[in-house]
Order: C-alpha cells, then sequence, then structure tokens
C-alpha cells in the first residue's frame, strides 16, 4: 500500500524539503500552509500521516489537531507535530489535542523518515476489519455491527464487492447503480464513495483518480 502523507507548515523551504525526501521514498506527499488549507486537504486526500507544525497562521496546530479528531472519516489518520516549540508544556499541548507522537525541529531528515516509516508500521500491523454484506436489511456488517444503508449507497457498495480486485469505471457504476436514463451530478458518485468510507473504513474502497474504483478484501 502507497501511504499518502500531508505536510503543513507555514514556512515553504520546509514544506518543499520534506515533501521531496519523503516522495523520495516512495509516499504520495501533499502539502498545505495554514490548519485551514489542512483541513480542505486531508478531506480530499485522506492521509495515512499528518506531520503538522504548531505555530501557524488562520489555525494553530493544536486547534487544527482537534479539528481532525472530530471529523469521523479521519478518525484512523495518524498525527504527528513537527514544530520548533519543543518545551514539555507545548508537547504536551500537543498530546492534549491528540497527537501521536511529538518530534521537534531541526530534526535530520535520515530520522525523521526513520519515525515517519516506524509510525505508518502501526497502519500496517493493523487488521482491517472484516465486513459483511446484508442484502435483506440493506446493511453492512463490521466488527459484528450492522449499518443500515440508504439504498444507492448499498448498491454501490454491492456491486463493488461483488468483484473485488476488479477496477469499476465510473461510466459503468453509473450505468448499473443509477441506470442509463437517469441524469445525476459529476460528483455523485465520489459524494456516495465518501460517505460509504467513513461507515466502512477508508481502506476498503481504492481510487483510480479519473477512472473509477476498486474494492479491496
Amino acid at each position: 500500500m502507497k501511504h499518502r502523507i500531508l505536510i503543513v507548515d507555514d514556512e515553504p523551504d520546509i514544506l518543499e524539503f520534506v515533501k521531496y525526501n519523503l516522495a523520495r521514498e516512495g509516499y504520495e506527499v501533499f502539502t498545505a500552509q495554514n490548519g485551514a488549507e489542512a483541513l480542505a486537504a486531508a478531506a480530499e486526500h485522506r492521509p495515512h500521516l499528518i506531520l503538522l507544525d504548531m505555530m501557524m497562521p488562520v489555525m494553530d496546530g493544536a486547534e487544527t489537531c482537534r479539528a481532525i479528531r472530530r471529523d469521523p472519516a479521519l478518525r484512523d489518520t495518524m498525527v504527528v507535530f513537527l514544530s520548533a516549540l519543543g518545551e514539555e508544556e507545548q508537547q504536551l499541548a500537543g498530546f492534549g489535542a491528540g497527537a501521536d507522537d511529538y518530534l521537534t525541529k531541526p530534526i535530520r531528515m535520515k530520522l525523521l523518515v526513520s519515525r515517519v516509516q516506524a509510525i505508518l508500521k502501526r497502519i500496517d500491523t493493523t487488521p482491517a476489519a472484516r465486513i459483511a454484506l446484508d442484502r435483506t436489511r440493506h446493511a453492512v456488517c463490521r466488527e459484528g455491527q450492522c449499518i443500515a444503508l440508504p439504498r444507492k449507497e448499498f448498491e454501490l457498495l454491492d456491486l463493488l464487492c461483488s468483484e473485488p480486485g476488479r477496477l469499476f469505471t465510473r461510466e459503468e457504476i453509473y450505468r448499473r447503480v443509477w441506470g442509463s436514463g437517469v441524469v445525476v451530478g459529476d460528483r455523485t458518485i465520489d459524494v456516495h464513495i465518501r460517505k460509504l468510507r467513513q461507515k466502512i473504513g477508508e481502506e476498503r474502497i481504492v481510487t483510480i483518480k479519473g477512472v473509477g474504483y476498486r474494492y479491496e478484501e
């Protein structure tokens, strides 16, 4: 799995330097320069890890972290502060806001990469929850709990689950779920996919940008 990392810092030089080095390690890297941009980028890209500065304009790091933790769609995202504020009270404030770790600047890039790798291993070693479809109730059962789904969400999930690993194009999804005679907005699938991910877990449905989606066991 190619991990997605969001770097949030108001210093462009730091953003580019860290992004370059993490991208060299094979990560998919996104950037933001303040807390508001970070929340928008996190909602769009659903990163596995967010490296977050503490001192930023618009929204500081602690406020941003608390907002991330309130978002059910980002409940599994790891948040790590990367800040020049290294005092104990600042670190405690970071952990109090919901951070998983706190690193201080300056930090040698090899050490940062090593810490990132160790943090992301926590995700890889956590098994994905098993899910099952209950077609009689239009429900999905995850970790023993069943969640009723709206009809179109269920039909979309049922289609994707019918052939795990197969890429379904957006055109095929529209035709098989909504029907060729129905006119729907361009973002309809995206909205339904986002809602499904919130309910069954982000790791299950994989986006192939500009093409479509596939379901992974």
